[in-house]
């Protein structure tokens, strides 16, 4: 049965200072790199051997992913970026002090801009200096799809794609995948893939945001596509399942 694994990257310096990420290129810090470093470990003690790999255009994505590879012995996998993985777009938000922005808008406005399924943040015009159109790695987009914000709607929209397009037709194949990507996107992969359909409304669920190697607050996560389920693995050694179901799962996250 093939096998897919989710990895959220390790904390990030931006993590560390408690700022608004996105699309912003930055590094892992020093407890991040361990934090991927230790995700490989767990998973050559697991004995899980990969097919593929994907991961984002970011660089505290693509190092979990090679941190994590060079651990379990599998750095030689074919590997895929794609921008479709990146993180969720904050917009104006990015660079922000998480704290400060609430101070600045309020805490229910900031958390609606966070959370909310259909409300966009602060935008970033095409001309700012900190929009992706002025970053090479999307130099081969069109100009009209490179976001200036996203909410999870939209970046549903630009997610969902590529698992149609590559990471579903490998597992159908067989091949055990593992994607190192970002919260956001992770979620929205997750609510997909386990319902057969898009988020619901306005309906929330938690994803904590303690930084590390985590799925909702699990570190790594199974989904069984021939049967449609979960098996939700703690920061317990791997073999030990916290969570037998996607619901459970849920629930432990909400309070995260």
């Amino acid at each position: 049965m093939p096998k897919l694994v989710f990895i959220r990257h390790g904390q990030s310096e931006w993590n560390l200072k408690n700022l608004f990420t996105g699309w912003e290129d930055v590094n892992l810090s020093e407890k991040g790199v361990e934090e991927a470093k230790e995700a490989g470990r767990k998973l050559k003690e697991a004995g899980i051997e990969f097919d593929q790999a994907y991961t984002s255009v970011l660089t505290r994505a693509i190092k979990t992913l090679h941190f994590a590879l060079e651990e379990s012995g599998q750095l030689w996998i074919p590997e895929m970026k794609t921008w479709r993985l990146n993180e969720r777009h904050y917009g104006a938000l990015q660079g922000k002090n998480k704290a400060d922005a609430a101070e600045k808008y309020g805490d229910e406005q900031v958390h609606i801009w966070r959370r909310s399924y259909d409300v966009l943040p602060p935008l970033l015009s095409a001309d700012d200096e900190g929009s992706a159109a002025n970053d090479r790695r999307y130099a081969d987009l069109d100009p009209r799809i490179i976001p200036g914000g996203e909410n999870l709607k939209v970046t549903l929209e630009r997610v969902i794609p590529f698992w149609e397009d590559h990471i579903a037709p490998d597992l159908l194949a067989g091949k055990n995948v593992i994607v190192a990507a970002h919260g956001r996107t992770h979620q929205i992969r997750v609510q997909f893939s386990a319902r057969g359909h898009a988020l619901l409304g306005d309906r929330k669920y938690g994803l904590g945001e303690t930084g590390g190697i985590a799925l909702w607050s699990c570190r790594i996560g199974f989904f069984h596509p021939e049967t449609g389920e979960w098996m939700m693995f703690a920061r317990a050694p791997l073999g030990i399942p916290q969570f037998s179901d996607f619901e459970d799962c849920i629930s432990e996250a909400a309070d995260v």
